[in-house]
């Protein structure tokens, strides 16, 4: 009789357990799909549907896709879209690459001021960027080389409103988040046992070749990591995408000028900035379901790769 308590209490424990899992995984969920949803359900009314009474929030009573052709007319959305993965391309494999080298000689290699430049590089992480948006801003703005351009031209260069400065930066290991792909790369080549390289240079293969022809294919969860934050971040950046760029289609700088380009658009000759309950609407059409539109198709193709990438990079080793 005791025994059959006994489970009987066990299950309940274990159904109790389950029905407070399930309530927490539903209410995250809610709290985080919240937002979308509702962009959702605005994207596709009417303009009529504002001012209707019998409207609520989540149904519409006229249904349509207006919003949507307004918000990729008025973007340039194709365009936009094209140069922004682009720009996220380009960007997500010069840093992946330079990230990789720099992580693998924190973590393999041993030279002085190693440690020192590595505190470097946290500090990084933790530096809001906006401290040091000024002088490189100045730089970009008057790049010299150390000197060398103004020695052969005469004059600096500007490489503003151009992507020098993003592939500058991604070259160097300097771009945005780099700090935490260069941590995410030494903790991972941390994990790869010393004995894989030791064989390597036994073979007579150099510090070069052991990391592209050993080191680098087994670092395949590492780089699918950097390369799904980078692009991702890339993509969203906001910050330094504007500052850098002022005039070129790229999904940051349309979305910064929305407010603008919607307000001087005429609708049956009126301008739509006398209706700021509808320039809303068109924004969050544009600015949010378009934008992530994307990525959202991205991740549902990778998310697997992304997961297993997680669970074997150095984030939580």
């Amino acid at each position: 009789m005791m025994i059959v308590k006994l489970l009987s209490l066990e299950n309940w424990k274990r159904w109790l357990w389950a029905m407070v899992r399930f309530v927490l995984i539903v209410g995250l969920s809610f709290v985080i799909l919240y937002p979308i949803l509702q962009k959702i359900a605005t994207a596709i009314k009417h303009k009529s549907d504002l001012y209707s009474p019998p409207v609520v929030v989540w149904i519409p009573e006229h249904f349509t896709l207006e919003n949507f052709k307004n918000a990729i007319k008025i973007m340039d959305y194709w365009d936009t879209l094209l140069n922004t993965f682009l720009l996220a391309s380009i960007t997500t494999i010069l840093t992946t690459a330079s990230c990789a080298l720099a992580g693998y000689a924190f973590a393999r290699l041993s030279f002085k001021g190693s440690k020192l430049l590595f505190a470097g590089v946290i500090l990084t992480i933790l530096v809001p960027p906006t401290t040091i948006l000024i002088p490189i801003y100045m730089n970009l703005k008057d790049f010299t080389l150390m000197g060398i351009i103004p020695l052969l031209t005469g004059d600096s260069a500007n490489l503003l409103n151009s992507y020098w400065p993003f592939i500058l930066t991604s070259v160097t290991a300097n771009s945005l988040k780099a700090g935490l792909y260069i941590f995410i790369f030494r903790q991972f080549f941390r994990g790869i046992p010393k004995v894989i390289e030791e064989a390597a240079y036994i073979d007579g293969a150099g510090v070069g070749k052991t990391f592209l022809r050993i080191m680098l294919p087994n670092a395949f969860p590492a780089i699918v990591t950097v390369m799904l934050f980078s692009f991702v971040w890339q993509w969203n950046d906001s910050f330094f995408t504007t500052t850098y760029l002022t005039s070129s289609n790229v999904m940051a700088t349309q979305l910064s000028s929305l407010p603008y380009n919607l307000s001087i658009q005429l609708e049956g000759g009126v301008a739509t900035n006398k209706d700021p309950f509808y320039m809303s609407m068109v924004q969050d059409t544009g600015g949010i379901l378009l934008a992530i539109l994307p990525l959202i198709i991205i991740y549902l193709f990778v998310q697997r790769y992304f997961v297993e990438s997680i669970e074997r990079s150095g984030i939580v080793g």
